[in-house]
């Protein structure tokens, strides 16, 4: 059907042209005269032969030769153009009758008329009918003429008469015909008619020149073949478009112009109604209504075949667009069945499902939008059809195509949809009786088992489970087969397992239940036995007595907020093994309720980052969306985005996986992260880059590039929330472990989380260090080489230098100085805090470096001018001294912990390159480790402290200085009697004899110590301490007891030697100071303020 349609739109366009062809062929034909007026204007100004319209009686033509003295001069050219001329203006059947001529010659001679008949008979083109002559007058001339005549008659070879007056020309000629100058009526005006000759000529050259155009125009349409692309179809068009508009130009200015000319030739009509026009007044009034005529027959047929081409054109673009859009529209309907092909409607949780369902939601959008484009696209093509478009066999499969492909990627939407549906509702189900199972276990963990043995209290619980059990049938899964044949559509091997899973969660739990009910229907039907009051054991003060093994193990057990149970009476031993097998349960639940959390969230976090480098990060380098991204962010995805590439690398492939290793044994999943701890160490650098990606993001946070990635991840948070999801993971990781180490107490792994949690908590100080670090501005040298950086923080500090042997006191000594420390291992530097103006971490302070002492050259005095919250340091035998005063005493103490340690490391350092340099010499005494400004006070401390190891003295240092803060024991210094001019100030001996690792087997020995932290008695019998309080070991009682006394509030009491001892251990790599002889450090001189002094080995004098 659609060949029929293009051979019948061929075959008009072909007849049409033909007929366009044919019309001009015959305008250039019939007005392919030899000459025209306009070439040969002069000879027709002459006048020697005029064509003034008039015929014979036979219908001939009249050609009139006035009287023209020098005719015989004119050359034969001349003469040959004119009549030449002259006989190719009246029409083919006038001229096909004859020529008539009329000579006039009545003024001439017979001489003059025989040669002009001569000169006429050789040059006449045309048919020559009759030659009227009008002889000479004069009697000499007529004659001759008559005589003559006769005489050469047959010479001129055509039929001449002569005439002798006008009276008998009139007998061959109607006077009608004849101008004036013949006798006759008709009006002649040689230059009105040679100026109409000219005009007709010239209109019928315009006719001419316009018929050839449309023909070369028509055949070039005619043979134009069809281009293959839209663009090239366009162009074709518009080009052809102007040159029919040419064209029509051109033929309107003709038919113009003819209209003019036939104004002209019908104006002797217009202004005398009864003017009768000559023969060829009205040979050329037919001949310019038959071109105008011919112009008009030909404008329609070239309207009508331009039309038909025009169609043929606007078809054949309406193709190349309909196929473009095709190809265009067929590749999007590829790219969205390859994706929904490859993607994967498998969810393993409700969360994850309806991350899917998501996902697959935004496919589906995307997809609308494709399917709403192809289907338009296919009624377009459907349209083209019903316009009997001549391709209808090329697009008809085209759009049967489409539609095709179209339903499906609808049914495949539909299916996937269905089958995501269909899983969310699995899992919403198994995560419903989960859940059930949970707060069930919940619910038997929380029952104290104390109220519970009292009938009221038995069949009150008994209730409680009763009526939840009563809610079993609403959120729990019955029949596993029904189960599994409903969705069987939708199950695969993981939907399998968390069914088995589930299913058997539910028969764990309800086993649980049922034994708990069995025991509390026991209890509440047990008839209760009353209970003998007895009287409290009085409280035990002696030395030599020491608590009972009772009252030990209820300490041990009151901080138990796990469960919430309290031990059970000695007397009830079977009930108490069985609450505590419940609770084990109980814990191993919680345990895997925070594992659960931990994969979770570690899945989600990761499947965020990825969301972030591939919907933003990518982004920055796709070139469509370059011109959004504003100048200041060109090449800024590394500040923006830091080194969260790195990160999300590290979590997918290595952390995620290895933290699933330990599903089934969630209170192991300390390991993991032990092994993981220098990887995690990456959030340090991501930290330090924050604050200039958080400034970044808030010069640019408005442009359109990041508003375009927002709305195709369809987000409702901005980029920024995303960014500081690293900083939050991280914390996230110690609440995590925190929880899990809370249910690990008494499981194999709880010490890797113990020290799991320390690093993580390490690697959040490092990061906080890290940043105020990276603020100091001001300091020449490189901060790298001072070391690590172990504290930081805000003190008000004074100043104070040694001038001779005189102290001047700084003239700000009554105005602190606020100043931010920072201890490196090799340095401790001064800053100035400066507030920034701004937002976020824009605001972060800065700090302006202002002085730094070197480590090994520095000094503490640790207690100054009884301040508790004051501490110095000094160098160079305190010619410099800085009085700094902490926020808190517990700060204080820290730092002078911290500064204590660094300055012991020193020295033992110092102490062991002196060992080699002299391995000659003896080694100093390890009674001789305390360091003094007088050989005399340790002499003094030597004495003490034998006289320690014999009899104990609970009187003395009473007004010893705290120690810093930590969970133990410190052993106290001794003071010493110095006067304030040496008041802190420390030398002497090496101050180190052993290896501090030896003290940690070591049993305790009676004697003076200084508490770092708050105890609280367990026990009436037992003692409470506060943190600086200095107690005194009395003596070691039965079950590993300690009799201590307070000596700051005179009060005594038991301590147990594991905590002595532990506490003891801590407080050692503090440097604790010991006064038994089997201390491993040396005890350090103080001044009568009882303030401990250190020094660095630089200045320990050999």
């Amino acid at each position: 059907m659609a060949l029929n349609r293009v051979s019948q739109l061929c075959h008009d366009i072909t007849r049409l042209w033909l007929q366009l062809k044919m019309m001009t062929d015959d305008i250039l034909q019939r007005e392919d005269g030899p000459l025209c007026a306009a070439e040969i204007g002069s000879e027709l100004q002459k006048q020697f032969a005029i064509l003034p319209g008039g015929r014979g009686i036979n219908g001939s033509p009249v050609i009139f030769f006035p009287e023209f003295p020098t005719f015989n001069e004119l050359e034969e050219d001349e003469i040959q153009n004119v009549l030449s001329y002259l006989t190719s203006v009246p029409s083919v059947a006038a001229s096909g009758v004859g020529f008539i001529l009329v000579i006039d010659r009545r003024l001439d001679r017979w001489a003059a008329v025989r040669a002009t008949l001569l000169r006429i008979a050789g040059s006449f083109p045309g048919n020559l009918h009759l030659v009227l002559v009008l002889r000479p007058t004069t009697l000499l001339q007529r004659t001759l003429s008559d005589f003559l005549f006769k005489y050469n008659k047959d010479e001129f070879k055509m039929k001449v008469v002569m005439l002798s007056s006008v009276t008998e020309l009139h007998a061959y000629i109607d006077p009608g015909q004849l101008t004036t100058e013949l006798g006759g009526t008709q009006e002649y005006c040689h230059d009105s008619w040679i100026s109409h000759r000219t005009a007709i000529e010239a209109f019928a050259l315009m006719v001419k020149t316009t018929a050839q155009t449309l023909q070369a125009f028509g055949t070039e349409l005619a043979e134009t073949e069809l281009p293959n692309d839209g663009e090239a179809t366009t162009n074709l068009l518009h080009t052809h478009s102007l040159k029919k508009d040419k064209m029509k130009e051109d033929l309107q200015v003709a038919l113009s112009q003819g209209g003019r000319l036939l104004e002209c030739i019908n104006e002797p009509l217009q202004t005398d109604p009864e003017y009768s026009m000559t023969h060829d007044e009205l040979e050329n009034l037919a001949t310019v209504q038959r071109l105008l005529g011919q112009l008009d027959e030909t404008e329609t047929a070239f309207d009508d075949f331009w039309e038909r081409h025009r169609t043929k054109l606007e078809q054949c673009l309406q193709l190349r667009h309909f196929e473009t859009h095709f190809r265009e529209v067929r590749a999007q309907l590829d790219v969205t069945l390859e994706r929904l092909s490859g993607f994967s409607e498998v969810s393993v949780s409700p969360v994850h499902a309806e991350h899917v369902l998501r996902e697959l939601s935004g496919h589906e959008e995307r997809a609308c939008d494709v399917l709403d484009y192809a289907i338009s696209l296919a009624n377009e093509g459907d349209r083209l059809i019903e316009n009997s478009h001549y391709a209808e066999d090329s697009i008809r499969p085209k759009c049967s195509e489409l539609r095709e492909v179209c339903e499906e990627i609808s049914s495949t939407l539909r299916s996937k949809k269905s089958f995501l549906l269909r899983a969310m509702e699995l899992h919403h189900a198994l995560d419903k009786a989960s859940r059930w199972c949970e707060e069930g276990i919940f619910l038997l963990a929380s029952q104290p088992v104390d109220r519970c043995q009292s009938q009221d209290g038995a069949e009150a619980a008994l209730q409680e489970l009763e009526r939840y059990l009563d809610t079993a049938p609403l959120h729990t899964v019955t029949d596993r087969s029904a189960i599994c044949c409903q969705y069987e559509a939708v199950l695969n091997s993981q939907l399998r397992d968390q069914i088995d899973k589930v299913f058997q969660k539910q028969s764990s739990v309800q086993e649980m239940f049922e034994k708990r009910r069995i025991s509390l229907k026991k209890l509440a039907a047990k008839q209760t036995r009353p209970v003998q009051p007895v009287a409290p054991r009085p409280e035990v003060k002696s030395p030599q007595s020491s608590p009972n093994q009772q009252r030990k193990e209820r300490r041990n057990s009151a901080d138990n907020v796990i469960c919430k149970k309290v031990e059970s009476p000695l007397h009830n031993g079977g009930t108490r093994h069985a609450s505590l097998s419940e609770e084990e349960e109980n814990l191993a639940v919680l345990r895997r309720h925070v594992m659960n959390e931990l994969l979770e969230t570690e899945r989600a976090y990761v499947e965020e980052l990825l969301c972030v480098l591939e919907g933003y990060a990518a982004e920055m380098d796709n070139p469509a969306m370059a011109h959004l991204i504003p100048s200041t962010l060109l090449s800024k995805k590394d500040v923006l985005f830091g080194n969260m590439s790195e990160i999300y690398q590290f979590h997918k492939r290595t952390f995620l996986k290895e933290l699933e290793a330990y599903t089934d044994c969630p209170e192991l999943v300390g390991r993991c992260f032990l092994e993981r701890m220098k990887d995690l160490q990456i959030y340090e650098a991501y930290c330090q880059n924050k604050p200039r990606s958080e400034s970044l993001w808030r010069q640019c946070s408005d442009c359109a590039f990041f508003q375009e990635c927002q709305k195709k991840l369809e987000h409702k948070l901005g980029l920024d929330s995303y960014l500081l999801k690293p900083v939050q993971r991280i914390t996230k990781y110690q609440l995590l472990l925190k929880e899990m180490l809370k249910y690990s107490k008494r499981c194999n792994g709880c010490d890797d989380l113990q020290e799991a949690l320390s690093s993580i908590l390490g690697i959040l100080k490092a990061v906080n260090d890290s940043m105020h670090l990276i603020a100091i501005t001001g300091y020449e040298g490189n901060l790298s080489e001072l070391g690590r950086l172990l504290m930081q923080g805000s003190f008000s500090v004074w100043t104070e230098h040694k001038k001779g042997h005189a102290k001047v006191k700084d003239l700000a000594r009554f105005k602190p100085m606020q100043r931010h420390l920072f201890l490196h291992e090799k340095a401790l530097l001064f800053c100035k805090r400066r507030e920034e103006n701004g937002e976020g971490y824009e605001k972060a302070p800065s700090y302006s470096f202002k002085h730094s002492l070197s480590m090994s050259a520095v000094g503490i005095t640790e207690n100054a001018k009884g301040d508790n919250k004051k501490f110095e340091i000094w160098c160079n035998s305190r010619e410099e001294v800085f009085i700094v005063q902490a926020a808190t005493p517990e700060i204080k103490t820290a730092w002078v912990n911290e500064i204590r340690k660094v300055l012991t490391q020193q020295l033992k350092a110092y102490r062991d390159a002196s060992q080699q340099k002299s391995s000659d010499s003896v080694s100093p005494s390890p009674t001789s480790s305390s360091l003094s400004p007088f050989r005399s006070s340790n002499q003094k401390n030597q004495k003490k402290q034998e006289e320690k190891k014999v009899e104990p003295n609970p009187a003395s240092d009473t007004n010893s200085s705290s120690s810093p803060k930590h969970k133990g024991w410190n052993k106290a210094s001794l003071s010493v009697d110095a006067s304030e001019e040496n008041d802190g100030y420390s030398s002497g001996e090496d101050p180190m004899n052993s290896d501090p690792d030896d003290e940690v087997g070591k049993k305790l020995a009676p004697g003076k110590y200084t508490v770092v932290a708050d105890c609280e008695k367990a026990g009436p019998q037992e003692l409470s301490v506060k943190s600086g309080d200095v107690v005194q070991l009395i003596k070691e009682g039965e079950e590993g007891q300690w009799f201590v006394k307070n000596l700051r509030s005179s009060k005594d009491g038991w301590v147990a030697e594991a905590n002595l001892l532990s506490l003891i251990s801590e407080s050692k790599s503090s440097q604790s100071l010991s006064s038994s002889d089997d201390s491993v450090s040396g005890n350090l001189s103080t001044s009568s303020s009882c303030s401990e002094t250190y020094t660095s080995y630089s200045d320990i004098k050999p």
